[in-house]
């Protein structure tokens, strides 16, 4: 009687998953035990100067592959192992990871952080092993070899958020003032690149370059000499830390509010709020390459789902969202090498060829603009959003943002 009961119930499944879709859920596809895994590396800064960012980061990576390995059935059967470093934002454990990685025959991998794929490019690209970094600067892509930015730079950073400046902000003649209070490393470099490169085109005058370290606790000095200078704009190009610091510093000077402040995609989360304070950070501005936590996309609901089941402190924070779209984007390469390799034997040379150059309109469920490779390009994502702290919130104020590749 309970087996009849278990047949009608089934056919009675199938009926109405014919005609009303969803009214039966099916089993998750499973992993297949008689097929190997597809092994990953993955960095992210979980401690050191960076950790505000590596730890929400280092979250949404794994999260997403246990939501990829539990839900989705892994890819083709295969489970994604990963093995998780940390790299603490140092740059000789994250060569060293890296080496890891290429020594015990893995795909491929990921990180967070441009300094940290600064460190570990030239190792990747001497073996030809395919690499994408969360947060990336030109020097990562241009030349492109094996290394993919998942988002636009730092340096598109810098472009999208002048224009909207001069278009939005700037009420003056002439040409603006601007002074870039930038990161020792690549995150900096990348904007001062930009800077250096679009300036004059655009129309606004760089009077001050001022670098910090990341464990930066005052900027007084530098800020005082860019406060005779008379600046219309400060951009910073940081992380969240020091980026707090700067801004305080500022307040204290009776610099902000006045001036105009804006940040690069490095700085500007959840983390600068709850660093620098809401009322001190109340209307900085910054360029962020995802959608804000909460808005209506379809890949939202399940990596809330994720984040409030396993790190509900970094609900709100979009640095798990740039990881969590990370290892989508991992998944698919993987699905696309399969598909186009016709086989499970794959190789790091194969991930990138039948993978990574074949990913087209992507749409990592709309949590940052789509994902496409273009030859000559090796930023995978292409638009920004430009965002204001408002009441404690960051809050997109423009659509998505074309951040056409600047040529260095």
């Amino acid at each position: 009687m309970k087996r009849m009961k278990l047949i009608l119930s089934t056919l009675l499944c199938g009926i109405i998953v014919a005609t009303s879709v969803g009214a039966c859920k099916s089993a998750p596809p499973a992993i297949d035990p008689g097929k190997a895994p597809f092994k990953i590396g993955m960095t992210n800064p979980l401690t050191g100067v960076a950790a505000e960012k590596g730890k929400p980061m280092g979250a949404g990576n794994l999260d997403a592959i246990e939501y990829i390995n539990n839900e989705l059935g892994g890819v083709d059967g295969h489970k994604i192992e990963a093995l998780a470093l940390d790299d603490g934002y140092d740059a000789t454990k994250a060569v060293t990871s890296v080496k890891r990685f290429i020594n015990e025959n893995y795909l491929f991998f990921t990180t967070a952080a441009s300094a940290m794929m600064t460190a570990m490019m030239e190792s990747a690209n001497r073996a030809s092993f395919p690499g994408i970094v969360g947060f990336s600067a030109a020097n990562l892509t241009q030349p492109p070899q094996h290394i993919y930015g998942q988002t636009p730079d730092y340096g598109d950073d810098w472009a999208a958020f002048t224009k909207y400046y001069l278009d939005k902000v700037w009420k003056g003649s002439g040409k603006p003032k601007m002074a870039l209070l930038i990161l020792n490393n690549s995150t900096g470099a990348g904007a001062k690149k930009a800077a250096d490169a679009k300036a004059a085109e655009l129309g606004i005058e760089i009077v001050a370059i001022k670098e910090h370290a990341a464990t930066t606790t005052s900027e007084i000095a530098a800020l005082t000499e860019i406060k005779g200078l008379k600046p219309d704009v400060l951009y910073i190009s940081s992380t969240p830390a020091p980026t707090a610091v700067i801004i305080k510093n500022a307040k204290e000077l009776g610099m902000y509010p006045g001036v105009t402040i804006g940040s690069g995609h490095a700085g500007i989360t959840k983390a600068l709020v709850d660093l620098g304070g809401a009322d001190v950070v109340e209307g900085v501005y910054g360029v962020y390459p995802t959608v804000q936590w909460g808005e209506d996309v379809p890949g939202m609901a399940k990596m809330t789902e994720y984040v409030r089941k396993n790190h509900p402190e970094y609900e709100g924070n979009a640095d798990y969202i740039v990881s969590w779209a990370q290892s989508l984007i991992a998944a698919e390469i993987l699905r696309l090498a399969v598909k186009n390799a016709g086989t499970d034997k794959l190789t790091p040379q194969l991930i990138e060829e039948q993978g990574i150059k074949k990913l087209k309109n992507f749409t990592v469920g709309g949590l940052h603009g789509p994902v496409t490779y273009t030859a000559g390009d090796n930023r995978l994502s292409k638009s920004v959003r430009v965002l204001q702290v408002q009441k404690g919130k960051i809050v997109p104020i423009t659509g998505w943002v074309d951040a056409p590749q600047i040529k260095y």
